[in-house]
């Protein structure tokens, strides 16, 4: 298996299209197909280059801008993660409904949190320790493309199926969504003993 490979999976992994669509749960319900691909797509255009900065400087962001250790960045994603995941086990996947403004959906609400987190930017931060810096930027696009393509792929399925089956449509999200609770809560504590651990060996 390639670096480049490895890398893109693991990105993918971390965006996971299935969470995502929990995520946008609300959106996927009241948007037809066409806005809804605009916006995911533009949010997922504002990601890559996000994730691609980060890959690039993200040792100089956190030494001296941020002026911080990427330990302590893993250590508060890893609470900011496991308190989503929580909402997630004990409100579903209602809990993030705070996507929506007064002016409807957004591009930014998207890109942030929904695609933009702890976990995305730390595996954004290993790809550029990983590849040169073209590289780097080739795998995220290219992780990144084929997750917004897997939502808009499933939010068709979505609108296909839910006109037959509305109350097995709202099982499988409420189900999924409590079950990705499981995922982010792991990946939550995995970083929050990874950055715990990068604090231990200074000393």
């Amino acid at each position: 298996m390639s670096e480049h490979f490895k890398s893109a999976v693991l990105l993918f992994t971390l965006l996971n299209p299935f969470l995502i669509l929990i995520y946008l749960v609300e959106m996927v319900k009241e948007l037809a197909i066409k806005p809804f691909a605009q916006i995911v797509i533009n949010a997922g255009l504002v990601a890559s280059v996000v994730y691609s900065l980060f890959a690039i400087l993200g040792d100089a962001i956190f030494g001296d801008i941020v002026q911080a250790e990427f330990a302590s960045f893993q250590i508060f994603g890893g609470v900011i993660l496991f308190i989503i995941g929580l909402q997630f086990v004990f409100r579903g996947p209602m809990s993030m409904t705070m996507l929506k403004s007064k002016s409807g959906y957004s591009v930014g609400a998207v890109a942030m949190p929904v695609l933009i987190g702890p976990g995305t930017i730390s595996a954004s931060l290993v790809i550029g320790k990983r590849h040169d810096q073209l590289e780097a930027i080739a795998v995220i696009f290219s992780s990144v493309a084929l997750a917004i393509i897997v939502v808009i792929v499933l939010k068709s399925l979505h609108d296909f199926v839910l006109p037959r089956n509305e109350p097995l449509i709202n099982r499988y999200i409420e189900i999924t969504g409590r079950i990705s609770a499981l995922y982010v809560g792991t990946v939550a504590v995995e970083m929050i003993m990874k950055g715990l651990g990068a604090w231990i060996g200074k000393f």
